[in-house]
């Protein structure tokens, strides 16, 4: 399995917290609880086994353990890990799906720094 760095993380939601709107930041999250909106960091994004997000996530680099109903737009590295659940697109660099994992949408690949799949 391939690392991703969280040295940046200066942010988490703990296991009972729910958070209901956008979360925006400049460096990284790890998120245990809940949150309900959008993600966005220039930062790493990791959301644990036992977490949720119901939003769109955007970030430098992000790992799913957990379930994330909602778009993941990625500078670099998506890992899905084994017992993650996705219902969401994916734009990417680098894509890492562990088995077990559950993904129900499309993928997109960054070409170039310019534009974005999504851009079209």
């Amino acid at each position: 399995m391939s690392k991703i760095n969280f040295q940046n993380v200066q942010t988490m939601i703990g296991a009972d917290a729910v958070i209901k709107g956008p979360v925006s930041l400049d460096e990284g999250i790890i998120i245990y609880g809940k949150i309900n909106g959008d993600i966005e960091t220039k930062g790493p994004v990791r959301v644990a086994q036992n977490a949720t997000v119901d939003g769109n996530i955007k970030g430098s680099d992000i790992r799913v353990g957990g379930t994330v109903n909602g778009n993941i737009h990625s500078d670099g590295q998506v890992l899905l890990g084994k017992k993650s659940i996705l219902k969401g697109d994916i734009i990417y660099r680098k894509l890492l799906i562990e088995d077990g994992a559950q993904f129900e949408g499309k993928c997109d690949i960054i070409i170039d720094n310019d534009s974005s799949p999504l851009d079209q």
